[in-house]
């Protein structure tokens, strides 16, 4: 007679020492817990027993073994509802460990199809044509706006009402032009898993006129150098985050692109010959930037190194140095002063320079559109390098941030001239 099994207590299981070998305990209907060698770590400390549930079976007359969990994940009251499960299964003619197999691949097929699956992968295979920091936005927004309620969704399973509902909580907040930016990405991922065969339509597409039109115009920004003066004090008297005073206090002297100031790394700015590089991928024409810098933008990057310096970034996201900070880092901070949005944002203060510089200081207009990093030809037709009118820039820079300064301190204002004067 074969040697009748004595079930497993909880106590048998919980206190299973390891052997030299792996070993077995036996808890019946094919049930039984194998216990792992004892292994050690190089420096001879014994590392954890592995305590795993498995199952004996036969299915059309051969042998086969189910795996049904670790211990103490899978406790024996867990283990034994599993052999249960399974022998039922027998019982109806399925085999169990196929089961497994099948549901398993199921939930790897489900998984490389979400939403999120595409859209990285759509991310990776087109932001080699985009520039570095468009790509950055991208990820951004998906991240933040989308991958939280439509990520594991299958791709092809998105409806457009699900899509709206996530877009409307954009709108909802005032962000309706990042609402429209983010169906556009969506769209882009959609057709893209048309094309890979994961999906046979874009929901993105139906949205088209169901949120409102975005009215477009001017960054907002004081023109008027009476105005700026104001702006400007408040800037220097921000309480927040240092980090943040520091970016609102170089936006108006390098009236760069937002995206340009908050992408800032410290291996591109050269203290010495007080300039920051910033490599074409960066830039919105994907040409490669120098920005002179004037001697109180140095300052200020000075000040914020040894708070900062350890990241890449000059500018790092206060949850992690590994990335920048937000997008609406700067804004936030302007609004924190009393700002509103209709009177400056962030990308405003280029405005603010382009229009000064020109109508008050009287620069030349090429050399501002070339500090703008502006497409600007020469006679000939050919597009100006970086490095071109580098010391008449570098003299512009110095004037612009002494005039700034001069307005802080209640110097006299020159009024704008009329174009028609």
């Amino acid at each position: 007679m074969p040697k009748k099994i004595v079930p497993l207590s909880d106590v048998q299981v919980k206190n299973a020492k390891p052997q030299g070998k792996d070993t077995t305990l036996f808890d019946g209907g094919g049930l039984y817990l194998l216990v792992g060698r004892q292994k050690f770590d190089k420096a001879g400390k014994a590392l954890p027993v592995s305590k795993l549930w498995r199952m004996k079976y036969r299915f059309a007359g051969k042998e086969k073994l189910l795996s049904l969990g670790a211990y103490p994940a899978v406790t024996l009251a867990d283990a034994r509802q599993r052999r249960d499960e399974a022998k039922r299964l027998l019982t109806n003619g399925v085999d169990p460990g196929e089961l497994k197999k099948s549901q398993k691949e199921a939930r790897n097929e489900t998984a490389a199809n979400s939403f999120q699956q595409v859209a990285l992968e759509w991310h990776t295979k087109y932001k080699a044509t985009w520039s570095q920091v468009h790509a950055a936005t991208i990820l951004d927004r998906l991240e933040k706006e989308v991958f939280p309620y439509l990520g594991s969704r299958p791709v092809s399973e998105i409806k457009a009402p699900e899509l709206l509902v996530v877009l409307r909580r954009m709108e909802s907040r005032g962000a309706l032009d990042t609402a429209h930016r983010v169906r556009n990405h969506c769209s882009n991922a959609f057709r893209y898993a048309i094309a890979t065969g994961k999906a046979e339509r874009d929901p993105a597409a139906d949205l088209r006129g169901a949120l409102p039109p975005v009215k477009y115009g001017h960054m907002a920004a004081p023109t008027d150098p009476k105005d700026v003066a104001p702006l400007l004090r408040a800037i220097d008297g921000f309480q927040g985050s240092f980090v943040v005073k520091c970016a609102m206090q170089l936006a108006p002297l390098l009236f760069v692109r937002p995206g340009e100031l908050r992408h800032a790394e410290w291996a591109e700015i050269d203290f010495e010959a007080e300039e920051w590089n910033i490599p074409g991928e960066k830039m919105k024409m994907k040409q490669p930037h120098l920005v002179p810098l004037p001697l109180q933008a140095v300052a200020i990057l000075k000040a914020l190194h040894p708070i900062t310096g350890h990241s890449k970034y000059v500018f790092p996201c206060h949850r992690s140095p590994l990335r920048c900070m937000s997008e609406n880092a700067v804004n936030a901070g302007l609004r924190r002063l009393g700002f509103e949005k209709a009177e400056i944002t962030g990308h405003g203060f280029r405005a603010m320079a382009r229009t000064i510089l020109d109508e008050v200081l009287q620069v030349r207009p090429d050399f501002i559109e070339h500090q703008l990093a502006h497409a600007v030809k020469d006679p000939n037709g050919r597009a100006y390098n970086r490095t071109a009118h580098l010391a008449e820039r570098r003299k512009m820079m110095q004037t612009w941030a002494d005039y700034l300064d001069g307005l802080k301190a209640g110097a006299k204002v020159i009024p704008i001239r009329s174009k028609t004067a």
